[in-house]
């Protein structure tokens, strides 16, 4: 069942609606998962391209019941980059944006998991709690992991936008007291607009995509967590590609 409503974020001072995915089967309490650019998960007509990552239909064949819990992102102008920006940047298009990712982290975890964990049959804990994003939202996904680990045990990051800030997030990574429980899915495609590509079709470990997502899971794997990189021969920056990763990090975030 899929429930939309609206949802009032104090520290962002701004309306989100939530796109709710609640399990088909299974007997409650339900582990949860919440997911940045929520409007792009189920439906076609709600995605901004217009193509879904055909999430209802995946979580309806899998037999893992959960919650999903999609966070529609500001559409006005920049603000949809600076609310899942993290870190000042002086990167390119970045340079100037407000960085507003720490209050909507805030927002996530002291506002909208409460009312959730209150309102659905939720297991609170963070072993049963996972973060997903793609791009900017796969950077927001990682810095989740990072900042609030005490409140995630798992992030899947697809083709994340660490590159522009990755010092910033491998210095809190370091700094940060992981739990060795802690789980991450980095992801990239050939596609995706990187130069120096000879073949597509091949994996590249030459690339900052690569590289940025390899330093990444090694600061997981070195607090003894599990990391996952993935290469997606031919794979786009898009929501049709996103979703022929969904039976490739759920099972690897969520297995026992």
């Amino acid at each position: 069942m899929l429930i939309k409503q609206d949802y009032y974020f104090h520290a962002l001072d701004a309306n989100r609606p939530l796109h709710i995915r609640m399990p088909d089967f299974g007997v409650p309490p339900f582990p949860v998962m919440y997911f940045f650019d929520g409007h792009n998960l189920f439906l076609n007509e709600d995605a901004t391209y217009g193509k879904s990552w055909g999430l209802d239909a995946y979580c309806a064949g899998w037999d893992k019941p959960m919650i999903i819990v999609g966070i529609e992102c500001a559409h006005e102008g920049n603000r949809r980059i600076s609310e899942y920006l993290p870190y000042g940047s002086n990167y390119g298009w970045l340079k100037g944006v407000e960085p507003l990712g720490e209050r909507t982290m805030q927002a996530l975890v002291y506002e909208l998991k409460p009312y959730i964990d209150a309102s659905f049959p939720t297991i609170p804990f963070r072993e049963c709690t996972g973060i997903c994003g793609s791009s900017m939202g796969g950077l927001m996904a990682a810095y989740a992991l990072v900042r609030y680990n005490r409140y995630f045990s798992k992030a899947a990051c697809l083709s994340p936008a660490i590159g522009s800030v990755s010092g910033k997030l491998w210095h809190d990574m370091n700094n940060a007291a992981l739990s060795p429980d802690s789980r991450i899915y980095l992801s990239w495609g050939t596609m995706e607009g990187y130069g120096g590509v000879k073949n597509p079709w091949e994996e590249d470990r030459t690339s900052w995509l690569y590289k940025t997502c390899r330093t990444t899971a090694s600061k997981i794997l070195g607090v003894g967590g599990a990391a996952k990189l993935y290469c997606q021969l031919g794979g786009h920056h898009c929501e049709a590609d996103w979703e022929k990763q969904l039976p490739v990090f759920m099972p690897f975030l969520w297995q026992a």
